[in-house]
């Protein structure tokens, strides 16, 4: 049993020290946008607060107050984790005074453990608000990762930056990482007198596995914000319904003179090109542009073009007097700027890579 502890100290000890190190760069290092790197490293700095507990447990437990602010301090990580991926997300994210209020159940519970001395009562209805707070924040956090991938493949042509991918994949690695503790939980209850060391080693491995994934793709990612304008609005299905006929008929005016655009003057082959270029290009607003594209093409802006991008890539595919064109020069040639998201277009298209594809046709 002393082994464990041991163990759980010193994974704790390691942990906490790539907490600091990297919360320190965050609110160190020189960004245009602060406001994601300040969360983040908050963020970091409580939980590592609250981690300390696993070396330090006992130096706590002398010292009351300080360890109800310890405790406490636990109910600040998923509303710091919540803002941290909006402000991720949304380039125009800014920190309002009203969102002081995600606070308000940590300042509660501080009143009341300083109110009851840490009274059972107030523990166990501690850990039950806990356990809400994060599946409540959890569920928000999948919203917001959501309606941002959704604005974005109205309104740009390549694929989400990095930053998406990586914020769903750290989301999804807590999720199984807060099980652990999920579980440790359940069997306090169970057996509220014998202390789970073999499930705190776990955690305590999940968590130094966490922040080992989460320090190397920070190294590897320096620049991961890249946000859309938290003002662009999706565009509902309810809101089809409400248009009037002559504009239902002016629109499909509008998707034959864009699809003809399209065709004669290819804005597809700009790598770069959104809904708003596109829009200003062919003289017509970008929410008449949307919804023609999203409503009566039923498509997301991101595919709408892509399928243009797939066409070229076809034609130059086919071609005998372009096969020694290479895939890369290929992609870059009809607007794409990933050789991943161009393969993983072309096959979704076609049901062949590229490669393939050309073989086939200049086979025949």
């Amino acid at each position: 049993m002393d082994y464990k502890i041991d163990l759980i100290s010193s994974i704790g000890k390691i942990t906490f020290f790539l907490m600091l190190v990297l919360s320190v760069f965050l609110f160190t290092v020189k960004t245009v946008r602060k406001a994601p790197n300040r969360l983040l490293g908050s963020l970091l700095l409580i939980i590592a607060f609250d981690l300390s507990g696993f070396f330090i447990g006992e130096w706590f437990e002398a010292r009351a107050n300080l360890n109800i602010i310890k405790t406490v301090s636990s109910l600040l990580q998923m509303p710091l984790f919540y803002l941290y991926v909006q402000s991720a997300c949304y380039s125009d994210f800014k920190l309002k005074t009203w969102q002081s209020a995600h606070g308000i159940p940590a300042l509660v519970f501080l009143i009341l453990f300083w109110a009851t001395s840490f009274s059972t009562t107030s523990i166990h209805l501690f850990e039950i608000v806990g356990e809400l707070q994060w599946f409540a924040y959890m569920i928000a956090v999948f919203i917001v990762l959501k309606r941002r991938k959704d604005i974005y493949q109205e309104n740009y042509s390549q694929p989400s930056p990095k930053i998406y991918k990586w914020l769903f994949q750290f989301a999804i690695i807590s999720c199984v990482g807060h099980s652990f503790v999920f579980i440790r939980w359940i069997l306090s209850l169970a057996q509220p007198d014998q202390e789970n060391l073999n499930i705190n080693v776990i955690i305590s491995f999940s968590t130094l596995f966490i922040m080992t994934w989460f320090v190397f793709k920070a190294l590897y990612n320096p620049i991961l914000f890249s946000g859309v304008q938290s003002t662009q609005k999706l565009l509902k299905s309810k809101n089809y319904e409400k248009l009037s006929h002559a504009h239902s008929v002016q629109l499909r005016k509008e998707i034959v003179r864009l699809q003809h655009f399209m065709v004669q003057e290819k804005p597809y082959l700009d790598f770069e090109l959104t809904l708003q270029k596109l829009a200003a290009q062919i003289n017509i607003s970008e929410k008449e542009l949307s919804l023609a594209i999203n409503h009566h093409l039923g498509k997301h802006f991101f595919d709408f073009v892509n399928e243009y991008r797939i066409a070229e890539a076809k034609t130059i595919l086919s071609s005998v007097e372009q096969k020694n064109l290479t895939i890369l020069e290929v992609l870059y040639q009809v607007g794409f700027n990933s050789k991943s998201s161009f393969y993983t277009a072309f096959k979704k298209a076609t049901d062949q890579t590229p490669t393939d594809y050309r073989k086939a046709k200049l086979a025949n």
